[in-house]
């Protein structure tokens, strides 16, 4: 995050705060910064009212990289993942033709929020998220069949979001929650 004077008083949004808990915690992971430095910069995204306060927590952190996205591709054939698996922060699944299996109820979902951008042509798609998850599927264009999915009557909170967006062409997506 590079700043400008007049970008040093402007007043953050819950999206920047967001993005610099998640570098904190990237941070930490990749043991770039100490569990004591981790708490002490917390502290200060979790107070910061003004860019300038993110800034300087952020300080000595490696540049994000922005245009690399984790991609999974297959030309026909199947697509798989499931157990514990780390889902990244935005995750594209490209396929010719085939079957694309996510399972997500036991992988480990680090973030919030994650975007998972569907460009599917024949084959269809199972998304199994975990039981407290809330979907998003108004990105979702679908050429042939329509969406399964069915809200559940009772949703725990504290999960993360997930959004499914994106193309299919002829295929079904069905997304389920986990039952445990």
């Amino acid at each position: 995050m590079t700043s400008s004077p007049e970008d040093s008083l402007r007043l953050i949004g819950e999206d920047d705060r967001e993005t610099a808990v998640r570098r904190l915690q990237e941070a930490y992971t990749e043991e770039l910064i100490t569990h004591a430095e981790l708490d002490e910069r917390l502290h200060q995204v979790l107070t910061a009212t003004a860019h300038g306060e993110l800034v300087s927590a952020l300080a000595s952190l490696p540049e994000e990289h922005p245009g690399t996205t984790p991609t999974i591709a297959a030309a026909g054939g199947r697509i798989k993942r499931r157990g514990a698996w780390r889902v990244p922060r935005i995750l594209k699944i490209e396929s010719a033709y085939g079957k694309v299996r996510l399972d997500l109820s036991r992988a480990v979902i680090e973030h919030p929020l994650v975007d998972i951008e569907l460009q599917l042509g024949t084959g269809g798609a199972k998304i199994t998220v975990p039981r407290d998850a809330v979907v998003d599927v108004e990105g979702l264009v679908t050429g042939w069949k329509d969406l399964r999915y069915k809200v559940p009557r009772r949703s725990r909170p504290g999960g993360p979001r997930i959004r499914i967006f994106g193309t299919m062409g002829f295929g079904r997506l069905k997304i389920r929650h986990a039952r445990r």
